[in-house]
C-alpha cells in the first residue's frame, strides 16, 4: 500500500511516498481506510532521529500518530465497532491507505475526514494538561499558543469551565484566541507588564508554544507550582514540570466531537495537503507557525 515514509532521520526533505506491507488489525484493535491523518511536533522529532534515545524506530519509518478513516478490519475482542462505520483515534504509522487504531471514537455526521483526524492528540494533550493544572472556576490561566492546536482547545476547554484565560499569540492571530473567549496579548519582550495591565494574578500557566516564555511564567506565577510546558525543553533547569504523553480516552474523544459538531469548540485545520506533499506539511509543523493543524490526505 501507498504511504509517506523515511527511509533515514533527518529533515522533513527525507519524507517521501513509498510501498509498506498493508496492516492488520490485533486483539483490541480496528483498522481503517485512512481519510485523512493529522501531524503533529512529535511526528517531527521521531523524523529526526531526536527520539532514538528513548525508542526505536524501525525504517522505514511511517508517521502520523493519529487518523481518520472508515474501518474496514476489526480486531478480536472489538465490540460497538464495525466495517464502514466512520472513526477517529491514536493511530500507529497512520500516514499510509490503511492504518491501525488502538484508541477511537465514531465521527458524528458534519464532521469531515480532515477535521477528525486534527482532533484525537490535541484533545488527549490539552486535557492532561488542564486536569495537571487542575484550574477551576474563578481562577486565572494563562496559555502560551493559545491559537495553536493544542494552546486553542484547552483555552476553549477552560473558559467552558469558567476560567479567566489570557492568551499569548502573534498579533495575526489576536482575533482567534478573543473568539475562544480569552483575552489575547503578545509574547515576547515585555510579556510580564503586558499581562499585569490585563490582571493582578496569575493562577496557572500552560506553555503550548514553547517560545522562550517560562522565565517570564514563573515570575508572573510567582514560583514555579502550576506551570506546565508541552513544548520547552528548558524546563528541567527552572524546575518547570514538562508533560509529554499520555493514555487517550474515547469517552474524552467522543465528547469532543460532540462539541465539534455542535460548533460549541473550534479546532482550526490550516492546511490539508496530499502524501505527495508530506515534507512540505512536515516543515510547517516543524516551524511551529501553521496557525492550526496541519492535515495529510492519500
Amino acid at each position: 500500500m501507498r504511504a509517506v515514509v523515511f527511509d533515514r532521520f533527518g529533515g522533513p526533505e527525507v519524507l517521501r511516498v513509498g510501498e509498506v506491507a498493508e496492516p492488520e488489525a490485533g486483539p483490541g484493535e480496528i483498522r481503517v481506510r485512512v481519510g485523512a491523518v493529522g501531524l503533529n511536533p512529535f511526528d517531527g522529532k521521531v523524523r529526526s532521529g531526536a527520539m532514538e534515545k528513548v525508542f526505536r524506530t524501525a525504517l522505514p519509518g511511517v508517521p502520523g500518530s493519529e487518523a481518520a478513516g472508515v474501518v474496514d478490519q476489526v480486531g478480536s475482542g472489538v465490540t460497538g465497532v464495525g466495517p464502514g462505520d466512520r472513526v477517529t483515534g491514536s493511530a500507529r504509522r497512520g500516514a499510509a491507505e490503511h492504518a491501525v487504531l488502538s484508541s477511537w471514537a465514531a465521527v458524528p455526521d458534519g464532521i469531515s475526514a480532515a477535521q477528525a483526524a486534527a482532533l484525537p492528540v490535541v484533545n488527549e494533550t490539552a486535557r492532561r494538561a488542564l486536569r495537571i493544572l487542575a484550574v477551576k472556576p474563578g481562577e486565572t490561566l494563562l496559555v502560551h499558543g493559545a491559537s495553536g492546536g493544542v494552546g486553542g482547545l484547552a483555552t476553549q476547554l477552560a473558559v467552558a469551565a469558567g476560567v479567566t484565560v489570557i492568551g499569548t499569540a502573534s498579533p495575526s492571530n489576536h482575533d482567534r484566541v478573543a473568539s475562544f473567549g480569552a483575552t489575547p496579548t503578545s509574547y515576547g519582550p515585555g510579556l510580564v507588564e503586558r499581562v499585569r495591565s490585563i490582571t493582578p494574578t496569575v493562577d496557572a500557566v500552560l506553555d503550548a508554544a514553547g517560545r522562550g516564555a517560562l522565565p517570564d511564567s514563573i515570575e508572573l506565577r510567582g514560583g514555579t507550582d502550576r506551570v506546565l510546558t508541552i513544548a520547552d525543553p528548558a524546563a528541567a533547569e527552572l524546575g518547570v514540570r514538562f508533560t509529554d504523553g499520555g493514555t487517550p480516552s474515547p469517552a474524552d474523544l467522543a465528547e469532543l466531537l460532540g462539541l465539534v459538531a455542535r460548533g460549541e469548540v473550534s479546532v482550526p485545520v490550516a492546511k490539508v495537503l496530499p502524501f505527495a506533499q508530506a515534507a512540505e506539511a512536515q516543515a510547517l509543523v516543524d516551524g511551529g507557525h501553521a496557525g492550526g493543524k496541519v492535515v495529510l490526505v492519500p
